[in-house]
């Protein structure tokens, strides 16, 4: 059996305060420490031996899996970790608050900004408080650029451990994880808008030998988004 196991990072201090965070590199919350131990916890129960675990370059995501690989009791594992699978990059719009750009510029237009494949949010400016704290020259990504650096990834690192049969644990966040899924479970462009990844609850996706998608589900029910439809 070839599993993939999927986690967006839990909550972190920007999350609660509804913040835009991309390649911002913002700890997690009290809650999101202990969304992680839940999510450890789900994982135990799978009782599947992980054999390579993967995250971005963002602490929010290194110390999700950290608190997971606690919960495991796992220590000397194999962990990659890589700015390929890093938040997109918000641009002009990182640590600034959600609802006051909602009032500023319209429910609408935050959406595209947030949710459309293809439309990048405005550019981070030189004079941006974040400018030189994030260590990168991008200056915003749609998803559509988050795309094309996550399947690449995926496609030369991650999908030919699958198909030798090794279980694989990646954590990351909310857009790197919808691209992803887009590749993964052929989501459209058109479907992707409506979909979002719960902070903090594991994905579990099986394939058979081909590569093929057996199932999918995340661990905790109660907190599963819907994983889309006409997919």
């Amino acid at each position: 059996m070839n599993n993939l196991l999927l986690v967006r990072h839990s909550e972190s201090l920007w999350n609660k305060e509804r913040r835009f965070t991309g390649w911002a590199d913002i700890d997690l919350t009290e809650n999101g420490r202990l969304q992680a131990k839940t999510a450890g916890k789900l994982i135990k129960e799978l009782n599947i031996n992980f054999d390579i675990y993967f995250t971005s370059k963002l602490q929010r995501a290194i110390n999700t899996l950290d608190i997971i690989l606690k919960v495991l009791n796992k220590t000397n594992v194999e962990i990659v970790k890589t700015s390929n699978l890093n938040e997109r990059h918000y641009g002009g719009l990182t640590s600034l608050n959600k609802d006051d750009i909602i009032k500023k510029y319209g429910k609408d237009q935050v959406k595209i900004w947030r949710r459309s494949f293809d439309i990048p949010p405005p550019k981070m400016e030189d004079d941006h408080p974040y400018k030189n704290k994030i260590d990168s020259n991008i200056k915003a990504e749609s998803l559509k650029d988050t795309f094309e650096r996550v399947v690449p990834y995926y496609n030369e690192k991650i999908k030919p451990l699958i198909s030798a049969k090794k279980n694989i644990l990646i954590v990351f966040h909310g857009n790197s994880c919808r691209a992803l899924l887009m590749q993964i479970l052929n989501i459209s462009k058109e479907k992707i808008i409506e979909f979002e990844v719960p902070t903090g609850n594991p994905l579990l996706i099986t394939f058979d030998d081909n590569l093929k998608v057996k199932n999918y589900k995340y661990l905790d029910e109660k907190r599963a988004k819907k994983i889309l439809f006409n997919i």
